[in-house]
């Protein structure tokens, strides 16, 4: 428990519960909006913190950080990426199709049934990321659908996802949005839009209840993965046992001995059999 005191004590920006909370008030998450996509936003509503759309039983569910839609029914998620994210059996990096599937998702959320396609609003995904994903020194990467026959031509779907790099070099944002990435790479408080963020942070470490939802959260995913742990274990073993069974089944070992040398079933042991006939 102390070592969760501490940790929730030593909670940046680049936390997603910390950034959740404090994107949480409207006047920093709307501000933040304003400043980077350079437009006047008159109120947002949230559409939950953290929501999570699980489409199907067999789907992959996803946990959104922030999702908003302004006074024109705009919709945003916004997400803080700490991490760039390799998948350890291919070895590619998952951020680009992670944007995909977070649009794909967001739309049939957005599309109730036997709605008509074009009253889908125009949305935006926003990553975050302290890390130069691409490698171009961009402060911000924008993308839209484009005809490679003519790249004039965009497709008009209002579906945008932009890549935030903290730690880029060059290109054109305001004072607010520089002064926010100093702020999430370095603690650097040097403007008012960093002092009202820190402030806040301030404010919600003092807070009890937001201490305690803290530790709960950390509780959770903790269990979870210790479940994940043991689950993967009893597959590991499980595996272990099929393996031997199928090296003693190629030695012409009996099922009945088999299943008593790897304390799996005789019908297990029958079955592994059956598929290597």
């Amino acid at each position: 428990m102390q070592n969760l005191a501490t940790k929730f004590e030593n909670l940046t920006i680049q936390s997603d519960f910390i950034f959740k909370k404090v994107m949480s008030r409207k006047r920093i998450c709307i501000h933040l909006l304003e400043e980077l996509l350079q437009i006047k936003i008159a109120d947002i509503n949230y559409l939950e913190a953290e929501k999570s759309l699980e489409p199907e039983f067999v789907s992959r569910g996803i946990r959104l950080d922030i999702i908003v839609a302004d006074d024109k029914n705009t919709h945003y998620n916004l997400e803080m990426q700490v991490k760039n994210t390799k998948n350890p059996d291919t070895k590619n990096y998952v951020l680009p199709k992670r944007t995909r599937y977070y649009q794909a998702l967001m739309d049939i959320d957005l599309l109730q049934k036997n709605q008509e396609y074009d009253v889908l609003p125009p949305t935006y995904i926003i990553f975050i990321c302290v890390f130069d994903f691409f490698a171009k020194g961009n402060y911000v990467y924008t993308f839209k659908k484009r005809c490679l026959e003519d790249l004039e031509l965009e497709l008009p779907d209002e579906a945008t996802a932009m890549i935030l790099n903290t730690k880029g070099t060059h290109g054109s944002i305001s004072k607010d949005i520089k002064s926010f990435y100093d702020y999430v790479n370095n603690h650097v408080i040097n403007s008012d839009f960093t002092r009202q963020i820190d402030d806040e942070i301030s404010y919600l470490k003092l807070d009890s209840k937001v201490r305690r939802e803290f530790m709960l959260l950390e509780a959770r995913l903790l269990d979870e993965r210790r479940e994940a742990k043991a689950e993967g274990l009893a597959e590991g073993k499980a595996k272990e046992k099929t393996a031997t069974a199928k090296r003693l089944l190629s030695m012409g070992l009996s099922v009945e001995d088999i299943a008593k040398a790897t304390s799996l079933s005789v019908e297990q042991v029958e079955a592994i059999k059956a598929e290597q006939a």
